[in-house]
């Protein structure tokens, strides 16, 4: 039971963060009549609304970037700022308190923050993983480790870049419909650049990597791939949704269906173009170009896969990550 106390404890800790960031970020954003709001922007003096978007420091976060690039959010009427950012967690009150009008995240940081009581709304789908075949998230072990299969990880340490997400969600799910007991299953946390040689020196025993650490990994022979964890949880599941805050959503409904429906005209183009997404990453995040061009990415889908998401609702509560089953009608955009 050691590892329910522990997250519990982190599930709370991680909820008073963001409502302490909430709380003190009430008074952020422009005040009103400062100099930036009464000059307009290149956007403003073309009759463009200016919406700033938070997002990830990630691949998939380039389809953003790719529909910019293609003037999709503009023939919306959106002038679109893409704030990057390392976490979700500075996003989730960023967006509450207005300082962002709409993000891109992990749909499971989303409902955590509604279930704590920051008034979320998702707006529209975005990625999610690959039902089938080679996954975008898998979990690597070393080959002489011994672990084959996720219920081998019972009694092991895996690592995951935060707790109480997706990573460590899924692997416990996976560990369980394997036979293991998900609860002797220890996690810690790292950065996804650094987890792979803390396995090769041993301090962890697998380790939870997204595309492109994942292909890396397992580019070594002394490293073995233990399995997806999101297909064996909740095939296809959504990896990243849009969002909002409930106040904005209700006090600019235009605005927020503009962007509804730029983001999935975007991410149509996107998934029928990947080679072109690819193509914005050297410069969307310094990454090599020989390494984006053959880059796995995600499925981009505007779509709301609201039965997959309802999946991920009963996971949380079965694993207490949030207090209540969320309600994923009520906290989304109609």
């Amino acid at each position: 039971m050691r590892n329910t106390i522990t997250r519990k404890l982190s599930t709370a800790a991680a909820g008073a963060a963001v409502l302490a960031l909430a709380l003190t970020g009430c008074s952020g954003g422009s005040p009103s009549g400062t100099e930036a709001e009464s000059t307009p922007s290149a956007g403003e003096s073309q009759g463009l609304q200016k919406v700033v978007v938070g997002v990830l420091s990630i691949a998939p976060s380039s389809a953003m970037q790719y529909g910019i690039d293609q003037g999709i959010f503009e023939e919306h009427g959106l002038d679109v700022e893409l704030q990057p950012g390392t976490g979700g967690a500075a996003m989730l009150p960023a967006v509450s308190t207005g300082d962002l009008q709409f993000a891109v995240g992990n749909p499971l940081s989303v409902m955590v923050a509604k279930d704590k009581g920051l008034d979320m709304k998702i707006v529209s789908g975005y990625s999610n993983s690959l039902a089938e075949g080679a996954d975008i998230n898998g979990v690597v072990a070393r080959k002489d480790s011994g672990i084959t299969s996720f219920g081998d990880l019972e009694g092991k340490t895996a690592t995951v870049n935060a707790v109480n997400t997706q990573g460590d969600l899924t692997i416990m799910e996976s560990a369980a419909l394997d036979g293991g007991n998900p609860e002797n299953i220890k996690f810690n946390e790292l950065p996804f650049p650094d987890m792979e040689a803390q396995l090769e020196m041993g301090n962890t025993d697998a380790i939870w990597l997204p595309e492109p650490f994942l292909s890396r990994a397992l580019a070594n022979p002394d490293n073995v791939l233990v399995g997806h964890p999101n297909q064996e949880a909740i095939p296809g599941m959504p990896t990243m949704v849009t969002f909002t805050s409930g106040r904005y959503a209700e006090e600019n409904p235009e605005t927020v269906t503009a962007f509804q429906e730029a983001v999935t005209e975007t991410l149509t183009q996107a998934q029928a173009n990947t080679d072109d997404v690819r193509a914005t990453l050297p410069a969307f995040m310094g990454m090599d170009p020989a390494v984006a061009e053959g880059l796995p990415m995600e499925e981009f889908d505007g779509e709301l896969r609201t039965e997959q998401l309802e999946g991920l609702g009963g996971l949380m509560m079965k694993y207490e990550f949030v207090s209540k089953e969320p309600d994923v009608a009520a906290m989304t955009v109609q």
